[in-house]
């Protein structure tokens, strides 16, 4: 556990000594206030509520999580500091781990740091604030799933320009899984429990319940499971560089 925690605090102590951790943040609360207030008609739809917040984090994690999870491995293979950090007493897993929270913190410090916006809200209104604090654990879950692909994702590659596009292009395919276009292509050939399946996978489906309030155990398992099953996968992707020296 100590192990863990020190490889965490060395990966949040490094987003911190360049510009991209602010660069991040500036542009999360930017396009957060754009979304809600602009794009998302918060004032002509005259109702006290983060729905409009909400909906658009998804795209927004799409372009922005990327970035924060490229360098998590890339980075590491990059510089030859891989062998290094292999070489302390630490295991392969609490190194993913490690690498991971520390990238899940800083996303949620970038998410907390909303908090104006949901205090706007309740100036000009009466919102649900327990619908708002289940967007918010939603919210912080899919961006869990973010960074667990785009974290297993880096470690495919030593160019971080490379592990984005990657990372962008499969969270992408876990979007639009979810979409009516997509689930007429494969309705109009695939048996209905594949049609199902393909749908079952989509971040959409399991953050609309959550982000309107609704939490329910199987949104909460399907992200904990994407988190688990991508972490893993990083693990034995490791482990192979590792044993291929």
């Amino acid at each position: 556990m100590n192990a863990m925690l020190t490889v965490m605090r060395r990966e949040l102590a490094a987003y911190f000594y360049t510009p991209l951790a602010y660069v991040f943040i500036v542009i999360f609360l930017f396009m957060s206030g754009i979304f809600t207030f602009y794009l998302g008609q918060f004032f002509s739809r005259s109702q006290a509520d983060l729905v409009a917040f909400f909906q658009f984090h998804p795209y927004l994690y799409l372009v922005l999580i990327p970035p924060v999870a490229m360098r998590l491995w890339a980075e590491e293979r990059k510089t030859g500091t891989l062998e290094l950090l292999m070489t302390l007493p630490i295991t392969t897993g609490q190194a993913v781990v490690g690498k991971f929270l520390a990238a899940w913190l800083f996303t949620g410090v970038a998410l907390a740091l909303t908090f104006p916006i949901w205090i706007t809200v309740s100036y000009l209104g009466n919102p649900d604030h327990g619908a708002i604090m289940a967007g918010y654990l939603g919210s912080l879950l899919m961006a869990g799933a973010y960074l667990a692909i785009g974290s297993c994702i880096s470690v495919l590659t030593k160019s971080q320009v490379i592990a984005f596009v990657l990372s962008v292009v499969v969270s992408f395919l876990f979007i639009v899984s979810g979409l009516p276009i997509v689930l007429d292509f494969f309705g109009a050939w695939a048996p209905g429990w594949l049609t199902q399946a393909v749908a079952s996978l989509s971040f959409l489906r399991h953050f609309e319940a959550i982000q309107t309030g609704v939490i329910e155990l199987p949104d909460i398992v399907y992200f904990a499971s994407m988190i688990g099953v991508w972490l893993y996968a990083n693990t034995v992707l490791v482990e192979a560089k590792k044993a291929a020296g």
